[in-house]
């Protein structure tokens, strides 16, 4: 069978420099396309163009990945902006939202890191805390902090029960869970860390970064899932009849 293609959204920026070049650009860190290739996938990144595509695209892929970034606009979820908010990416949540939303209609797997994780709280009705502290580390760098997953959920199964310290960068969180997720980790304060779909394929958000650190399973329980969900489809789609 072939590798499952796992899409991962990316930012834009209006500007960015390499060589002699500061142009507008469809970004990414490394982290994300090298932890799926290495778990057997088949990256392939997504700027977030046209939210009316999500749909087409999503038929065509096997998993996705919703990349962490900034701050979810307080709108999406019906809230006054917190004075510590950050700045909106409007383009950039209106078509990850798509994307999300696309691949729950199509069955396809998906997993939310940070920011993904709190878009697809957003997605399924759920609201955020616009401000914690003692998430992160300082500007630009990741921070460190331990997690425990919940016993019984998909996480747990993935990565045990026992304290997993994770790369950590953030400042806001899920505060109303979604509807159809159940909580799936917890940082030491109590703070919700995952989220997750008890059954059907896997929809997972974690708030940590597992593409700055070296565990892989998440994205190797992704790729698997996957692949399991497009032989599924493809041995129930009516053309496989």
């Amino acid at each position: 069978m072939a590798r499952p293609m796992i899409g991962v959204s990316t930012y834009v920026e209006s500007s960015v420099r390499w060589g002699v070049w500061d142009l507008p650009a469809a970004v990414l860190p490394a982290g994300y396309h090298r932890q799926v290739r290495a778990a057997g996938g088949l990256p392939v990144l997504l700027p977030p163009d046209d939210e009316a595509d999500a749909a087409e695209l999503l038929r065509r892929l096997d998993g996705l990945v919703v990349a962490g970034g900034p701050d979810v606009a307080p709108e999406r979820y019906g809230a006054a902006r917190h004075p510590r908010c950050g700045p909106s990416a409007h383009a950039r949540d209106a078509g990850e939202l798509a994307l999300i939303r696309a691949a729950l209609a199509e069955g396809v797997p998906v997993l939310g890191v940070c920011r993904g994780m709190q878009l697809l709280n957003v997605a399924l009705g759920g609201t955020l805390v616009q401000h914690v502290e003692g998430h992160g580390g300082q500007p630009g760098v990741f921070g460190r902090h331990p997690v425990r997953p919940v016993a019984g959920t998909r996480l747990a199964g993935v990565l045990g029960t026992g304290e997993l310290p994770v790369p950590t960068y953030h400042h806001q969180a899920v505060d109303r869970v979604g509807d159809g997720l159940v909580v799936s980790a917890f940082a030491g304060d109590s703070l919700v860390e995952a989220v997750e779909r008890p059954d059907g394929p896997l929809v997972l958000g974690v708030q940590w970064h597992p593409e700055a650190g070296d565990d892989g399973r998440l994205a190797a329980a992704l790729v698997t899932a996957a692949a399991a969900a497009a032989e599924e489809r493809a041995r129930t789609s009516p053309a496989a009849r």
